[in-house]
């Protein structure tokens, strides 16, 4: 049997993040959307996305195989579902397909491709990964679950006397862990620290938060719930309801607020982000997809930026700008709403982040982790490159 993680139409409304993963690999909560089903079936899992991905992203064939929606939330309760499932059988909530179980699928094709096969309603609630102010919307209820799931029937490490802990029993550390002098509260969610994660001196917490694997939060930061920082992230300065995927860097000074970071990225000392309109009005987002901007319902609601992006000391950025993948921001003032992929500048204007030095640049901040590029990760950043040229050419991006 294979289980195979599949993106649905859903991909198209979380880009810049898409760009370079399949919804499978977003982080959401603690854990990825893939980690948490892997973890819950108890198995590993293959990918279908876009054909440009699937390079650093295997699938596999099989005869009888188990496709299961990418950008549902996993619980307890739908893998038992998912489990049950027979050939030919597909489970769904609300004409969405939460998954499938055969030896051939297509996302977007969904009940069209087999209308022979039993369909079964799945009668609980589901979450699901639809809108990018979801990833931090909902990432309270997703930390909490992921804290429930990873301590179910275990003990935390001790915390050291030093700390100051309100609600402890909500705070949890993973063996090699480091603590030092600092304020945890745990009063309006949990807080979970893992493995060789490390929380310098003088740092406020109020949870939820995840602290996740090697991520380091920094002297005197200032964290509000609810907050993930992921593996390899250094995060400082004051942050609120966000979520960094892995290996990205906030090490200074400067509000970061209602907002998702990709990996890879570098902010520069005291960026700022804002995430309240001066009129309280709701905030409005670019939508790759769409061409326009896009409603989110929100009031609250920063910055987003695609994987390999960075900016400069300073650099201000206004309510809900979408930032694409290997992008160089610097310069006084607020640049554009939406700053398409391999964007070079600021407010003053952008030009083009040649692709060749794009690489360098993101080889050289993997070198720091001892990693590099693949070959398949960088053809991705390849595609990226050419299929995003006619938005680098548009002058229509949005100021307001």
């Amino acid at each position: 049997m294979h289980f195979i993680l599949f993106d649905d139409y859903t991909r198209n409304d979380l880009l810049p993040f898409t760009h370079t993963r399949p919804i499978a690999d977003i982080r959401w909560g603690i854990m990825t959307m893939r980690e948490r089903w892997e973890y819950l079936l108890q198995a590993t899992t293959a990918t279908l996305t876009a054909g440009y991905l699937q390079q650093a992203f295997p699938g596999v064939d099989g005869s009888d195989s188990i496709y299961i929606n990418a950008a549902v939330f996993a619980d307890e309760a739908l893998v038992e579902a998912i489990l049950a499932l027979n050939k030919e059988e597909m489970l769904l909530s609300n004409n969405v397909v939460l998954a499938l179980r055969g030896a051939a699928f297509e996302p977007g094709m969904h009940e069209e491709l087999q209308p022979g096969w039993k369909k079964t309603a799945y009668a609980h609630p589901v979450k699901k990964l639809n809108r990018l102010v979801d990833l931090f919307q909902g990432n309270d209820s997703a930390i909490q679950a992921d804290f429930s799931l990873l301590t179910k029937g275990r003990k935390s490490a001790a915390i050291p006397s030093y700390v100051t802990a309100r609600n402890a029993g909500q705070i949890f550390v993973e063996p090699g862990a480091r603590l030092q002098p600092c304020i945890l509260n745990a009063e309006q969610g949990p807080i979970y620290i893992a493995k060789d994660a490390e929380i310098m001196e003088g740092a406020l917490v109020r949870g939820p938060l995840a602290l996740c694997e090697h991520s380091v939060l920094k002297m005197g930061a200032k964290v509000y719930g609810a907050t993930t920082i992921g593996p390899g992230c250094k995060v400082g300065g004051e942050i609120s309801n966000v979520l960094f995927f892995a290996n990205s860097n906030k090490g200074h000074d400067g509000f970061l607020g209602n907002s998702v970071i990709g990996e890879w990225c570098n902010l520069g000392a005291d960026t700022n982000c804002s995430n309240l309109k001066n009129n309280y009005d709701e905030v409005k987002i670019w939508s790759e997809h769409e061409n326009k901007l896009v409603g989110t319902g929100a009031q609250f609601c920063g910055l987003f930026m695609g994987d390999h992006s960075k900016c400069g000391i300073n650099t201000m950025f206004n309510t809900g700008t979408v930032v694409g993948v290997s992008c160089n921001i610097y310069g006084g003032g607020f640049p554009d709403k939406f700053l398409p992929s391999f964007s070079w500048g600021g407010k003053e204007g952008l030009t083009t982040f040649k692709v060749e030095k794009a690489l360098e640049a993101a080889n050289r901040m993997l070198d720091r982790r001892n990693r590099q590029l693949s070959n398949a990760e960088a053809d991705i950043l390849m595609h990226i490159y050419h299929n995003t040229a006619h938005q680098r050419e548009k002058e229509d991006v949005p100021k307001e």
